[in-house]
């Protein structure tokens, strides 16, 4: 049997900055910390957490949305991979990230409790912090900067 959540969180970035991040092996390693390879295009193969999670790109909805099948090295040698879906939405404070995360080996409770949390939401909040101060915008939301 498995299990599906959804997790939400704003990020101080663009859709588009995120979105380009995600499918960038050196954006990627930075906005969460640890390695990572990533490819651009459906059917790509990814890794992440330096191999501790490996999957495919499914379908990709430029700046809206992306979708990989997923696995860490956690599941069982019969579990099927699980799929994660990363749908971004623009707000006044930057960008709703909502992940949908299917099919989810029961017992596996800690990527809802607390991983993606700790693991991509913490540090990408830190990592777009850091980059729009790079690029001079402080903490002003993106609604305040638009013409």
């Amino acid at each position: 049997m498995s299990y599906d959540f959804e997790l939400s969180c704003i990020l101080p970035a663009s859709p588009e900055a995120i979105y380009d991040a995600w499918l960038d092996s050196e954006a990627h390693s930075a906005m969460t910390g640890s390695p990572a390879r990533v490819g651009r295009k459906v059917g790509d193969a990814f890794t992440a957490w330096d191999g501790y999670i490996e999957g495919e790109i499914l379908e990709l909805v430029p700046e809206k949305r992306i979708v990989q099948s997923w696995r860490t090295s956690e599941f069982g040698l019969d579990d099927p991979d699980s799929r994660v879906i990363v749908d971004l939405e623009p707000t006044s404070a930057g960008t709703r990230l909502t992940l949908t995360h299917m099919g989810v080996p029961d017992g596996q409770t800690t990527y809802e409790n607390g991983g993606w949390q700790g693991f991509y939401f913490a540090p990408m909040k830190a990592y777009f912090a850091r980059e729009m101060k790079k690029a001079g915008r402080g903490s002003e939301t993106l609604a305040e900067r638009e013409p």
